[in-house]
């Protein structure tokens, strides 16, 4: 039987993110390049987003590029921007007949032009669709997210737009890039791993995270379960007492 049997359908988690690590590591145990690996990571993407949208997850965000990836090997980044753009033409449909938004977040004029464009227009594309968002962190970096947030904001105090005395959480979420998204919910990183990596480090501040030995094109739809039911098995309390939130 599936652990999708055990899912409770009323506390499915809002938002999900992966942090997907393990690709290279799956293709160089198997003697093949780094690529190899990135190749069948996208066969997991498109699994992983099914699920989730079946399982009426409503905000799916995945840590696709890094900006700490443009260090990698030039024919590595070059590899990675080409499967992003097939992924993106041959997944189109697939949004569509899902009823799925495409989002992408980071610092996206650093994409090649060919990558933005075709990013662009699935984007355009799919604008209307309300049943899941799903979010590419795309040459993201938190840290750098967070720096564009406190120039902006100080830029504002500056011109009389924004009074330092209103500056609050609130006005910090308004200028993330993730301003439309609610707050990470559950966070899921695939591959032995366990740190954040520079990865959604505000909206993750009570997130439940999980931890997988499992490398990326390893990653089954079993393991989500397996994932979501962990989530659902633990005490959400945002600072407060068991016995407040049984009282609610």
């Amino acid at each position: 039987m599936s652990l999708k049997e055990h899912i409770n359908k009323d506390t499915i988690p809002k938002h999900v993110a992966i942090i997907m690590d393990g690709n290279g590591r799956w293709a160089k145990q198997k003697g093949f390049l780094r690529t190899f690996g990135h190749e069948n990571g996208t066969k997991t993407v498109k699994k992983i987003v099914e699920a989730c949208t079946k399982l009426g997850v409503e905000n799916l965000t995945l840590y696709a590029f890094s900006t700490e990836n443009w260090n990698r090997p030039k024919f590595e980044v070059e590899a990675l921007m080409k499967l992003l753009v097939s992924s993106l033409k041959k997944e189109t449909q697939t949004f569509l007949d899902n009823n799925i938004r495409l989002n992408a977040i980071g610092t996206l004029s650093k994409l090649p032009n060919s990558t933005r464009k075709e990013l662009d227009h699935v984007i355009s594309l799919t604008k209307e669709n309300h049943k899941m968002t799903l979010t590419l962190a795309l040459s993201y970096g938190s840290r750098e997210e967070l720096l564009n947030v406190v120039k902006n904001i100080s830029d504002k105090v500056k011109n009389n737009i924004i009074s330092i005395d209103t500056i609050d959480e609130s006005i910090i979420n308004q200028h993330l890039y993730t301003h439309d998204l609610p707050d990470v919910d559950l966070l899921i990183r695939t591959s032995g791993e366990h740190r954040i990596s520079n990865f959604l480090l505000w909206q993750i501040a009570y997130a439940e995270l999980f931890f997988t030995d499992v490398l990326w094109p390893d990653f089954t739809e079993e393991h989500l379960y397996e994932a979501i039911i962990s989530y659902q098995k633990r005490e959400r309390r945002f600072g407060k007492t068991s016995e407040q939130i049984k009282n609610q």
